[in-house]
């Protein structure tokens, strides 16, 4: 009995040391999504992965420091520049002697989730047939209404020139072979009469003046707004998918005017810069069918950089601007309009 007891006694405390190491190992798996919302929440205002904001860039940090010394850091770096740490003070003199916030409620176990995201680099995005997503304006990619109408015009010139020069060849054959063509006293052949004969002519000519009165006049309804669905190129591409609906950004903060006029306006680069000042790359999701990647979106923050003269590197208004030439949507009389107040 004392065996049979000692061997339960044995095996009890066997499974609950094992029960215990393996909750202590699935407790150390590292989370690389929990690490990304511990990088946003808590890093994501001084520091970026791949450049310098307020502080270093993060991508790679575990390989550059031993990982004792980045608990220590990171969870009070005011007090390891005190103790007189090269690697501390040598950070605190590059940064202009700002020392970095003190983080003492994160376990080493959240450290170890923020430094997996930060030195994690995402497989390239590719779709099932390898193909090349490729973007191209609507100036690229179609004719604009002026050629067409500049091609129709050609058209109709050709072929008033070939109805000239056939009508002069059969002139000449008829001559050579004897043929007297009977003329009007007093009259010289004349390209109006042969048009006027000339049934086909006259058909193609009449679909061409159909189709130019039909483009002006397109043109001219377009002037009052009437064109509904119109979507031109913008020299900066702005989502209100991602601003207003993926951040939830209320409308009337760019929208300011919203609030006590008639119109809603269109908000100063200004406003854009007090969150892109911080946002420089894109990091959502990617529509690939329309070509809009990650780089592109993060293209467009670039244009307005240089629009308003930011600087990435010295985080600074150089006073070099640029101002953004948006293509007008519409243009609607005074009476038609949306009262915002």
């Amino acid at each position: 009995m004392k065996l049979i007891k000692h061997v339960s006694v044995s095996k009890v405390l066997t499974a609950f040391f094992l029960f215990s190491f393996s909750l202590n190992i699935s407790a150390q798996e590292i989370d690389i999504s929990k690490g990304k919302s511990l990088f946003n929440a808590n890093c994501a205002s001084c520091h970026k992965l791949n450049k310098k904001l307020i502080g270093p860039a993060l991508r790679g940090v575990s390989a550059k420091y031993d990982k004792e010394w980045l608990y220590s850091w990171i969870k009070n770096s005011a007090a390891l520049i005190k103790s007189g740490d090269d690697q501390a003070v040598a950070i605190y003199e590059e940064y202009n002697k700002v020392a970095m916030n003190a983080f003492p409620q994160l376990s080493n176990e959240d450290i170890d989730n923020i430094l997996a995201y930060s030195d994690y680099v995402p497989e390239p995005v590719v779709n099932a047939d390898n193909a090349v997503v490729t973007t191209s304006s609507n100036n690229d990619s179609t004719l604009t209404n002026d050629i067409v109408l500049v091609l129709l015009t050609i058209v109709l010139l050709v072929l008033i020139t070939m109805l000239f020069l056939v009508t002069k060849t059969l002139r000449n054959i008829a001559e050579k072979n004897g043929i007297n063509i009977e003329k009007e006293e007093g009259s010289k052949f004349s390209i109006w009469q042969s048009f006027i004969k000339n049934q086909f002519l006259i058909f193609v000519s009449v679909i061409l003046l159909l189709l130019s009165s039909a483009y002006f006049a397109y043109g001219y309804m377009m002037q009052i707004g009437v064109d509904q669905g119109y979507m031109p190129v913008q020299p900066i591409h702005y989502s209100h998918k991602i601003h207003a609906g993926v951040n939830q950004i209320e409308c009337q903060y760019c929208h300011s005017s919203a609030r006590i006029s008639k119109h809603s306006g269109i908000p100063s680069l200004n406003v854009c810069m007090n969150c892109h000042e911080n946002i420089a790359d894109y990091n959502g999701e990617e529509d690939l069918e329309k070509g809009y990647t990650k780089d592109f979106y993060t293209n467009e923050i670039k244009k307005l950089y240089k629009a308003v003269g930011w600087d990435e590197e010295t985080q600074s208004y150089t006073g070099d601007t640029e101002p953004v030439k948006w293509v007008r949507i519409h243009n609607l009389p005074d009476f038609v309009y949306f009262n915002h107040s």
